[in-house]
């Protein structure tokens, strides 16, 4: 966007912006989502994580961060989600023999939507298996974004054992076991 080659120039580049601007309380660090996990620059717990149209695996990093640092709550618009359609996709023939609910995903724009929709669900019951209350709503009206979903989660106390089996559960019925790494953690 503004021809910077590397992820340490976006980081200056943002901290002129906000002493610029004043905001003397914004930090940027040039961390990835796993070096940010155990970082001691960032504090052991926080308050909320949030993540804007994070595409395909970035709601998961996101995802990952805010059950490592015990967020209180995570707010999270997801964007593409291509993993799940892939296996789904790659799994197709063996699954047909499987479950009559691989009709589901038998044509290639149902298999996209399908994975996205199926990603969103597992995303919410590994929350809710972690302690999470989760609400699941629209950000914007449709007629803005199709990619509109928008996740609410507020930390309440011990998971939920059955948002883990139904996950399991899902996972093995849709022929998604290589998957369960992903999102039984």
């Amino acid at each position: 966007m503004y021809g910077i080659e590397t992820r340490e120039e976006l980081v200056t580049r943002s901290r002129e912006l906000a002493a610029r601007l004043g905001f003397e309380r914004m930090g940027f660090l040039n961390l990835t989502v796993e070096q940010s996990i155990t970082s001691p620059q960032l504090p052991a717990q926080v308050d909320i994580v949030t993540a804007l149209h994070a595409c395909n695996t970035a709601t998961d990093d996101a995802i990952r961060f805010a059950l490592a640092k015990e967020a209180r709550y995570i707010v999270l618009v997801p964007c593409c989600q291509a993993e799940v359609a892939a296996v789904l996709r790659q799994k197709k023939n063996e699954t047909f023999g499987k479950t009559a609910l691989s009709e589901l995903w038998r044509h290639p724009i149902q298999t996209r939507e399908f994975g996205s929709h199926l990603t969103n669900v597992l995303r919410c019951l590994q929350l809710e298996a972690r302690g999470y209350q989760v609400t699941v709503t629209e950000l914007v009206g449709w007629e803005h974004s199709m990619k509109n979903e928008l996740i609410i989660a507020k930390k309440t106390g011990k998971g939920k054992a059955s948002a883990r089996e139904r996950q399991e559960a899902i996972l093995h019925e849709l022929n998604l076991d290589e998957l369960r790494e992903r999102f039984v953690y």
